[in-house]
């Protein structure tokens, strides 16, 4: 595969799509952030069988150039996205067709653009216009990610500094809505990010020990995957206490 044709021609094909007029940067790498810009904000449509193949092929490199990882204990710091597991939980919004703002540094964004355009395709088809409310969650396929399937879920926004106890119930039921599809679909593992903490303000170290508390009788393997060093001391600590 000439990899600098390749990326060309999934830019050309996605700019010619939305009506976007660029210059194509010289660079590999400037390329790739270009790409990933143009799939944030894809309106769902229909996609040629070679537009697939030839962005497959792209992402499938960037995998590689990154590399998997598995076989992970309870708690993991890194991306998300290398995580070989039946299943990876991503903090969706409500609209739940991914992150619309270009290179965004949310989870929301990564997922989507790690694993392609058919995942805002699916979500799109199965929502229909609709929304995901608050607790709820939705499942799909990985496509391009190293993960089988991605269950989606909303969790609370946080206006206040404190959340309510109604907040942290919502929270909660987050994590009993993607256990529960997890073990419907037959998972055996599944990888929680840090539900509502980022852009929806949840106090980290409470959001933790919810999402500790209510995984603690899960019937499959538990990994909780953290970014942040502040997020891997507060998990450390409460995993260490039980």
């Amino acid at each position: 595969m000439d990899r600098i044709k390749n990326i060309d021609y999934c830019i050309r094909y996605l700019m010619k799509q939305d009506g976007i007029r660029t210059d194509i940067p010289d660079t590999l790498s400037e390329k790739q952030l270009l790409l990933r810009a143009l799939m944030n904000v894809w309106e769902p449509q229909p996609l040629s069988f070679e537009f697939i193949e030839a962005q497959d092929a792209e992402l499938q490199a960037q995998l590689k150039d990154k590399g998997t990882v598995e076989d992970v204990g309870g708690l993991w710091q890194g991306d998300i996205t290398r995580l070989k597991m039946d299943a990876i939980v991503n903090a969706a919004n409500s609209r739940g067709l991914g992150c619309w703002h270009p290179l965004h540094s949310c989870i929301d964004n990564a997922i989507h653009s790690a694993a392609g355009l058919q995942l805002r395709q699916a979500c799109n088809d199965m929502l229909r216009g609709g929304l995901i409310n608050t607790g709820d969650a939705i499942i799909t396929q990985g496509y391009n990610l190293p993960a089988k399937w991605v269950i989606h879920t909303v969790g609370p926004i946080i206006r206040q500094s404190v959340p309510t106890l109604e907040e942290e119930r919502q929270l909660a039921q987050c994590y009993r809505s993607c256990l529960r599809l997890a073990e419907e679909q037959g998972c055996r593992s599944i990888a929680f990010c840090c539900i509502s903490t980022g852009e929806f303000h949840f106090p980290n170290r409470r959001a933790a020990e919810i999402a500790v508390e209510t995984c603690r009788d899960a019937q499959l393997q538990v990994v909780f995957n953290v970014f942040k060093d502040t997020d891997y001391d507060i998990y450390r600590q409460l995993l260490n206490k039980g």
